[in-house]
């Protein structure tokens, strides 16, 4: 037996092959004992053609192990030696399907304020903030203007009350004393109520501005200041009656708290307990009351301005969007609200501060002579006021439109019409209905 024999065992019919020895370094394999593999193509001599390429559609065969492939010839494509490529017509062609498109995802859309979806909790606190960096002459600028109205009635209206009431006073004879005192009473009342009436309508106007802008911003329109004040005022009646309502029950609730110190004063010792009692119960429950009730109505004015309803109608629908959503509701609209405070009371506690410090440096003996410098720092300090204040108001009106429309996405699926919206204007089509207004029934 050789070195290269193997050993077979006795009676076997057919012996295994003989062990091939690797080649050393720099050497070919030989050949494997077949006769049915073909020899594998030797590279030509200088001088010489190299062989013919193998018929169409038939492939050169695989070199041997530690054999160079041979190079392709021109026009052969170069495909692994060890196998051609699948040919034929492909298994889902052959059973009539269509060819499969490639698979992936995709970002939902986002042509404006915020994207076409059910919005995170992260999505909706910024929200709010980024209306006022998109368009700050539409946004803060009513904001602004709406809370200079307010601030300027109310200190000509109060501030000519009291001056009369003092006057009237003043000139007063000792017996009429009680009677003017008692009309001037009635007097700063009434002056006071035109305030609050123009407030109630201000803050009518700056939600329904807001609620539009953010609806808008969605679509990835930005209105002008005029724009968006003129579609305000077709719906202010309905939202300054809404507004009017939440005065009036602010207004039964303090008349309750009034009645009962009146009655405790009345009634002794023993009433002033009961009133005592009677107003932290009253109170306790007042608490409790706004914050269900604020939560559940919350999306009132948004349901007026963009789906045209009127107060029943949107407080009914408004009860219907919050089921089921309202701890996130109450959530995001209390700690956008704890913000606010917070960073209003961080920029104006320093100027309240500063005042009465500025005020005894500039005239220390109270001799009334740096009396104009205080009233510049005074002015100073309310004009600051209304800008933090401008700012609050229009953050806080768009977190309930925000607010609103994730509802909408969640549970009627607005964020598909809206969808639809933007790309059939996109194609040209205005014939599209607005995507805000409610679905007719069936």
């Amino acid at each position: 037996m050789s070195e290269n024999d193997t050993w077979a065992a006795p009676g076997a019919e057919n012996p295994p092959p003989p062990r091939l020895e690797k080649p050393r370094y720099g050497e070919y394999a030989p050949p494997p004992p077949s006769a049915e593999q073909p020899l594998p193509q030797q590279a030509p001599a200088y001088g010489q053609y190299p062989p013919p390429p193998p018929p169409h559609g038939q492939y050169p065969p695989p070199p041997q192990y530690g054999q160079p492939a041979p190079p392709p010839q021109y026009g052969q494509p170069a495909f692994d030696p060890y196998g051609p490529p699948p040919t034929g017509t492909p298994a889902w062609a052959q059973q009539g399907y269509a060819q499969p498109a490639p698979t992936g995802w995709a970002p939902p859309p986002k042509p404006g304020l915020i994207p076409l979806r059910p919005l995170g909790f992260g999505t909706l606190l910024a929200a709010p903030f980024q209306v006022v960096r998109r368009n700050p002459k539409a946004t803060f600028g009513s904001g602004l203007i709406v809370q200079l109205l307010v601030v300027v009635a109310t200190v000509v209206f109060v501030g000519a009350a009291a001056v009369w009431a003092g006057a009237r006073a003043a000139s007063a004879a000792g017996s009429d004393l009680d009677a003017i005192e008692a009309g001037n009473v009635a007097i700063i009342l009434v002056s006071v109520l035109v305030p609050l009436a123009l407030s109630l309508f201000a803050s009518a106007l700056l939600q329904a501005v807001l609620v539009l802008e953010v609806a808008r911003a969605t679509l990835g329109e930005k209105r002008r200041l005029g724009e968006l004040w003129k579609a305000a005022f077709r719906r202010i009646l309905p939202l300054t009656g809404w507004f009017a309502l939440i005065a009036l029950a602010v207004v039964i609730v303090l008349g309750i708290v009034v009645g009962l110190i009146v009655i405790a004063t009345v009634t002794g010792p023993a009433g002033i307990a009961v009133a005592v009692i009677g107003i932290v119960l009253i109170g306790l429950a007042t608490i409790a009351a706004s914050v269900w009730l604020g939560t559940k109505l919350a999306l009132v004015p948004s349901v007026i301005v963009l789906e045209r309803l009127g107060v029943g109608a949107a407080m009914r629908r408004s009860w219907s969007l919050t089921r089921g959503h309202f701890w996130r509701t109450f959530g995001v609209i209390a700690l956008v609200s704890l913000i606010l405070n917070f960073a209003s009371q961080l920029l104006s506690t320093p100027f309240s501060f500063l005042i009465p410090i500025v005020a005894a440096l500039i005239d220390p003996n109270n001799s009334g002579t740096g009396i104009v410098a205080i009233i510049v720092l005074y002015f100073v300090f309310l004009a600051f006021t209304i800008i933090i204040s401008a700012l609050a108001a229009v953050v806080q009106a768009a977190t309930v439109a925000v607010v609103y429309l994730d509802l909408r996405m969640r549970t009627e699926g607005l964020d598909i019409e809206l969808t639809r919206f933007v790309e059939s204007r996109q194609d040209g089509d205005e014939s599209w209905p607005d995507p805000y207004l409610p679905r007719p029934a069936g």
